[in-house]
């Protein structure tokens, strides 16, 4: 068993020990741990995400976090339309941090000056994956940094994000290309 996968598990285990009622009966949940922005740089996985019309068709989806001059955050996401290797199609926005949130909470802008939020809900502690979701649960992915973690991985990963309170049944899990 990998480490990613080990510790998805003991995280997932952990997770619906510690599960409230309050969690099923729609509470918004809040981040579990700090965020360090620094190592939340990098290019992340879409392994899973609740579909929307933004993503429609997508596969092969990654998004890359790193610092702009200005102090914001660089978001470019990069989405395959139709297959893991189908034509490419970019986004980029930008993030910046939520003052008082421990680095877990993000505003996100791509398109002008509207902002939407974006949580990081819950990741490992080497930051091999994320779950990022926002205060209305309309919106959610779950992260990694390695492209095809395998079953079990995603297995546990799906487990916790339940724990989190998100209906699990909406989750439409991403084709990304084989390593080479």
């Amino acid at each position: 068993m990998s480490r990613l996968a080990a510790s998805l598990l003991i995280a997932a285990v952990a997770a619906l020990g510690a599960c409230s009622p309050a969690s099923s009966q729609g509470a918004v949940p809040q981040p579990a741990k700090p965020v360090e922005l620094n190592r939340y740089l990098g290019k992340w996985y879409e392994l899973a995400r609740y579909d929307m019309v933004f993503e429609r068709g997508c596969e092969g989806v990654t998004a890359e976090y790193s610092m702009r001059p200005d102090g914001k955050v660089r978001v470019l996401n990069t989405c395959r339309k139709g297959a893991p290797d189908g034509p490419v199609k970019t986004a980029e926005g930008r993030a910046k941090v939520v003052e008082g949130s421990d680095g877990a909470k993000l505003k996100v802008a791509f398109f002008g000056a509207f902002w939407a939020d974006y949580w990081v809900l819950d990741r490992a502690d080497d930051y091999s994956w994320a779950i990022v979701g926002e205060p209305s649960r309309k919106y959610l992915w779950i992260l990694s940094r390695d492209a095809t973690p395998g079953d079990a991985a995603l297995a546990a990963l799906i487990a916790r994000t339940a724990a989190l309170g998100y209906d699990t049944s909406r989750l439409l899990v991403v084709k990304q290309p084989p390593a080479p």
